[in-house]
């Protein structure tokens, strides 16, 4: 993987501008883009660093010096998430913070009205939800988490009819995704968290199931409409992969 982490880093170098950075244009350029001092530079780092990853040397560089690449280049996410597998899995930037979703995706649930929909990140988190899907699943709200209510508030083995292969389904993805971001600060703590305070999650986390999000059918005990059977799909955005839009569509 050296050798396609050099060859990326120096096309995006090359994409890159003194002027888009800040620098001043001095004397004449022989090449397009930054030179390899001025990369370093606005990475914080030293220019035989940069230079071994370009030339595809046998060094993995840290989640932070990633992270310093990323700004400088002016990466996008789909990007960064690139220039990380390239690295050998270096850390992403920001892994142990609060997750952040864009705008116009946040706006989306609501915008589907009386159609329950919310968007979850990487580890579940509800990072934004509408007024439809608060109702089915019982005051889960922005801020919290599917997989914490699936596994430890008494409300979720009521409001789902079939809680159990629901529940463990819903553990088979979070290990997709553990198993695709090993050493993930946040998806680790959770993992450790429902394995210690979960018997059922325990005995399932064990059997190494792995699923993934697609389309299907729940039942409900709705507070409104009674038992209910609800379809639903999901979509993975555009540049954030591991965030998802979840709709589900009432009877």
């Amino acid at each position: 993987m050296g050798t396609e982490l050099g060859a990326f880093l120096r096309s995006r170098r090359e994409r890159v501008t003194p002027a888009d950075a800040g620098l001043p244009v001095t004397g004449r350029r022989r090449t397009p883009g930054l030179r390899r001092e001025e990369l370093a530079l606005l990475a914080g780092i030293s220019a035989t660093w940069l230079t071994y990853l370009e030339q595809g040397r046998d060094v993995r560089p840290s989640g932070q010096v990633l992270d310093a690449l990323a700004r400088a280049l002016r990466l996008t996410g789909a990007e960064q998430e690139h220039l990380r597998r390239l690295a050998g899995g270096g850390a992403a930037p920001g892994q142990d913070l609060p997750e952040q979703v864009a705008p116009e995706v946040a706006g989306v649930p609501a915008l589907l009205g009386d159609h329950p929909a919310y968007v979850t990140g990487i580890c579940y988190d509800l990072l934004a939800v509408n007024d439809a899907a608060v109702e089915l699943f019982g005051g889960l709200t922005a801020g919290g988490n599917v997989v914490r209510w699936m596994f430890a508030e008494p409300a979720a083995r009521e409001i789902l009819v079939d809680w159990a292969p629901e529940a463990r389904h819903l553990l088979a993805r979070l290990r997709a995704i553990a198993d695709r971001h090993p050493g993930h600060p946040r998806v680790s703590r959770l993992v450790a968290e429902l394995t210690g305070s979960s018997p059922e999650a325990r005995e399932w986390w064990a059997r190494h199931d792995i699923g993934f999000s697609q389309a299907g059918r729940k039942r409900f005990r709705h507070p409104r409409l009674g038992v209910i059977t609800a379809s639903h799909a999901a979509f993975q955005v555009a540049e954030r992969p591991e965030q998802t839009l979840v709709v589900y569509h009432l009877p």
